[in-house]
C-alpha cells in the first residue's frame, strides 16, 4: 500500500481523500497515482543498471492515454498487439521507433497500420506473417524490422489462461521450427532481422520459468550467430508478478540479473514487456456497499462494482485485497459481490474483509493492470470513471459513461417499427 495509505483514519491516494474522490465522482472508480507509475518504472530500470535494458511498456495492462503518456515522459515505449493499441500509444506521444507489435494473430491492415508509422519492431509469431510482412514491405519500398518470437516450451504464470511459453499453447514459433524460419527471413528482401524475442506468461512468481527461456534463448541466439546470422535483439517479454494478497514476487533486483546472467554475454540489446509489475499496485478500484445478505450461512457484502468492472476474479480465480476506506474496520469473512446476474460476479469469495454496512467505502487494491482495460458493458452497465492523482490534485481521465451512450449506436430496422416511448 505505498502509493495509498491511512491519514487521520481515512485512505488517501497520495495526498486526496479517497471519501472525497468518492463525492466528487461516484463509485465504482478507478484510482491511480502517478507517484505510484513513476517509481515503478524508474526502480525496474535502475535495477539493470547500465547499459539500461529498452522498456516497451505492455499497453494491454492498462492503456489509459494518461498512464501510457507517464511511461513516455519516463522514457519508455510500448509493446502493443492491436492496431489499436499502436494507434493509442501514439496518441499518447509514444515514438514510433520505440513501438513493439506483437501478437498472433495481427491482420493485414494492422501490419500496413505498423510499417506506415515505422514502428520500432514486429515480434513475428507465425511463418505466414512473416510472408505477408515481407509482400507489404517491399510494395513500399521498405524494410521491415522484425523479431521471431520463439516458444521456449517453460510454463509459467499465475494461472492456465495466463501460461503462454508451453508448446501446446498458440503463442511463438516452436523452438525446433525457429532456426529455419530465421534463415528464411534473413532471405527477404523486405525483412530487416533484429533477432529473437519471446514471453513465458504473466503473474510469474519464482524466477524459474525465466531462468529456463532466457538459457534456451541465449543458446538459439549463439547457434544462430554461429552460421552468421544477425542477432542484435533479445525481447524478453514481461511477466514479472506482484503481490496482491499473500504473494513474493521476487525483486526488481533478482530479475534483472537473472536477464543480465544469460544475455549479457550476447551483448544483445536487451527489451523488456512489462505490464502488470508497473501498473498494479499503483491503482485501486473504489467501490461503495449498497446491502448486506445472509444466505446458506455465509455473508454477503453486496457493492455497486461488478464482475464487467473488473473481470479478474470471476475470469481467473484471482484474490484481491480488500480494504474499508475507513481505518480500523473490524473485519468478517465474507464474499464481495456485485449487482450482475451471475452467480461468477465476485470481487471477493470466502474471505476476511472489511465487515462493512450500507453505505462504507470500499477499496480493492492492485487493480490499477488488468482492471479497466478488462472492463465490459454487460448488464448494459457503463464502465468505470478514472481519475490519475498527483501529488496533492485529481483529475478526471475518463468520465463515467452514459448509459444511453451505449446503445446509442445501434439501430433498429424499419420493418420492426420505430421505438415507442411510454411514460
Amino acid at each position: 500500500m505505498d502509493d495509498f495509505a491511512y491519514r487521520e483514519g481515512i485512505l488517501h491516494a497520495e495526498g486526496v481523500s479517497l471519501v472525497d474522490l468518492a463525492r466528487a465522482h461516484g463509485t465504482p472508480l478507478y484510482v491511480y497515482s502517478l507517484a505510484g507509475l513513476r517509481r515503478r518504472l524508474r526502480a525496474l530500470r535502475d535495477a539493470f543498471g547500465e547499459p539500461p535494458p529498452r522498456i516497451a511498456y505492455s499497453v494491454k495492462a492498462n492503456p489509459h492515454l494518461a498512464v501510457v503518456r507517464a511511461f513516455a515522459r519516463e522514457g519508455a515505449g510500448a509493446d502493443v498487439v492491436s492496431g489499436g493499441e499502436l494507434l493509442r500509444a501514439r496518441a499518447a506521444g509514444v515514438p514510433a521507433a520505440d513501438i513493439v507489435f506483437a501478437g498472433v494473430g495481427k491482420r493485414e491492415d494492422e501490419l500496413e497500420l505498423g510499417l506506415d508509422e515505422g514502428i520500432g519492431c514486429f515480434n513475428v509469431e507465425v511463418a505466414g506473417e512473416l510472408e505477408l510482412l515481407d509482400r507489404l514491405a517491399r510494395a513500399r519500398g521498405v524494410r521491415a524490422p522484425v523479431a521471431l518470437r520463439v516458444n521456449p516450451d517453460v510454463a509459467g504464470g499465475g494461472h492456465e489462461y495466463i501460461q503462454t511459453g508451453k508448446r501446446v499453447n498458440k503463442f511463438g514459433i516452436p523452438l525446433g521450427d525457429a532456426p529455419p524460419l530465421f534463415r528464411r527471413a534473413a532471405a527477404l528482401p523486405g525483412i530487416e532481422l533484429l533477432g529473437l524475442a519471446c514471453h513465458v506468461g504473466s503473474q510469474i512468481l519464482d524466477l524459474g520459468p525465466f531462468e529456463r527461456a532466457l538459457a534456451r534463448i541465449a543458446d538459439l541466439a549463439r547457434g544462430l550467430r554461429a552460421e552468421g546470422l544477425p542477432v542484435a535483439h533479445v525481447d524478453v517479454g514481461g511477466g514479472l508478478g506482484v503481490r496482491y494478497t499473500d504473494e513474493e514476487p521476487p525483486p526488481f533486483s533478482a530479475y534483472a540479473a537473472a536477464v543480465r546472467r544469460h544475455l549479457d554475454p550476447l551483448k544483445a540489446t536487451v527489451v523488456l514487456e512489462p505490464g502488470r509489475c508497473l501498473t498494479a499496485g499503483a491503482g485501486l478500484l473504489l467501490t461503495r456497499v449498497l446491502y448486506t445478505k445472509r444466505s446458506g450461512g455465509k455473508r454477503f457484502v453486496i457493492v455497486d462494482a461488478a464482475m464487467n468492472d473488473f473481470a479478474r476474479p470471476a475470469l481467473y480465480g484471482a484474490r484481491h485485497a480488500v480494504r474499508s476506506v475507513r481505518e480500523g474496520a473490524a473485519r468478517a469473512r465474507a464474499d464481495v459481490v456485485g449487482p450482475v446476474c451471475e452467480t461468477g460476479d465476485f470481487l471477493a469469495r470466502d474471505a476476511e474483509v472489511p465487515d462493512a454496512a450500507p453505505g462504507d467505502l470500499l477499496a480493492l487494491l492492485g487493480a490499477g493492470a488488468y482492471g479497466r482495460s478488462m472492463a465490459s458493458n454487460y448488464n448494459s452497465r457503463p464502465r468505470a470513471a478514472e481519475v490519475l492523482v498527483h501529488g496533492g490534485q485529481a483529475y478526471l481521465v475518463s468520465a463515467r459513461e452514459d448509459p444511453r451512450t451505449l446503445f446509442a449506436h445501434e439501430r433498429v430496422p424499419e420493418f420492426l417499427g420505430a421505438p415507442e416511448t411510454r411514460p
